[in-house]
């Protein structure tokens, strides 16, 4: 078994487990842990990768060049193993590439890095796909941090703090698919307040995001930042009385409800032409 990769410096330590290139502890200068414990009693994920798809698709069958492929949600990449290319005290590289087993659900050449480095607070986590096929590569991308809630030191009710207001509606799932109508923005002001019941219908999705930054936290006290440059789509998620909430940017979400057209023209699907890539990334920033 692959051992984990531990990150460090004075303020921050990471620990990064090869399978699925997950971050799966996240600690401060006190050894206090900011991440979910992946307690299976509420969720065995940590800080899962999203590759090549965001969220499911109908029938968990994704369609490409008129073919059918069986593509399980949020795509196999969280549940791969990555090959470390590079072991250092303060970042680590990570890499998956394709293979006989991928090519069975996803029809692609392609390569997957994840680089991630420690700077005085914050976490940067930059995901680089390579298209390496002699066609297009469509995908998607998303990040999934699982934040202890209350964060550790955190007193009272907590809130998630958007950079810009929110005006825009937010989306839901009916049967993990995004569910045709639209809702009210509960963050329309710029603010969430948690409240009992807020998540018993599911994730809160952003697919008309303003803002690149979110805070999570009490006021006035402790607070993770999550910054994503360049990430259009956003989730807020948790099973309802669960320890954590999920801070997820995205490029990318579950298809439409009834969606059946190519994997390529799924809305919030990028497509890279032959030997171009594309990074995705976040920071995520601890202030206590």
């Amino acid at each position: 078994m692959n051992s984990n990769l531990i990150l460090s410096n004075d303020v921050l330590r990471a620990e990064i487990a090869p399978l699925g290139a997950e971050l799966v502890r996240l600690q401060d200068a006190t050894g206090a842990d900011w991440l979910h414990d992946g307690d299976p009693v509420w969720w065995n994920g940590r800080s899962p990768l999203l590759f090549p798809m965001v969220g499911r698709a109908t029938g968990d069958r994704i369609r490409v060049e008129g073919e059918a492929y069986d593509l399980p949600q949020h795509g196999f990449a969280r549940r791969s193993l990555f090959d470390v290319v590079e072991a250092a005290p303060q970042r680590a590289l990570l890499r998956l590439a394709d293979s006989e087993n991928t090519r069975r659900g996803y029809p692609f050449a392609f390569r997957l890095d994840l680089a991630y480095a420690l700077d005085a607070a914050t976490l940067n986590v930059v995901a680089t796909v390579v298209n390496e096929d002699a066609k297009p590569l469509p995908c998607a991308f998303g990040f999934h941090p699982a934040f202890r809630w209350p964060l550790p030191g955190g007193k009272g009710a907590h809130e998630v703090r958007f950079e810009r207001p929110e005006p825009a509606p937010i989306r839901r799932l009916a049967d993990g698919l995004i569910d045709p109508r639209e809702f009210p923005n509960p963050a329309a002001s710029g603010t969430l307040a948690l409240k009992p019941g807020l998540f018993d219908a599911g994730a809160l999705i952003f697919d008309k995001l303003d803002s690149r930054r979110v805070a999570f936290g009490p006021p006035g006290g402790p607070e993770v930042a999550v910054s994503f440059p360049g990430l259009p789509h956003f989730a807020l998620w948790t099973k309802p009385g669960a320890p954590y909430l999920c801070l997820e940017p995205w490029q990318g979400f579950a298809a439409p409800v009834g969606y059946d057209g190519d994997f390529s023209e799924r809305p919030g699907v990028v497509v890279l032409a032959p030997g171009e890539q594309r990074r995705f990334m976040m920071d995520v920033t601890l202030k206590l």
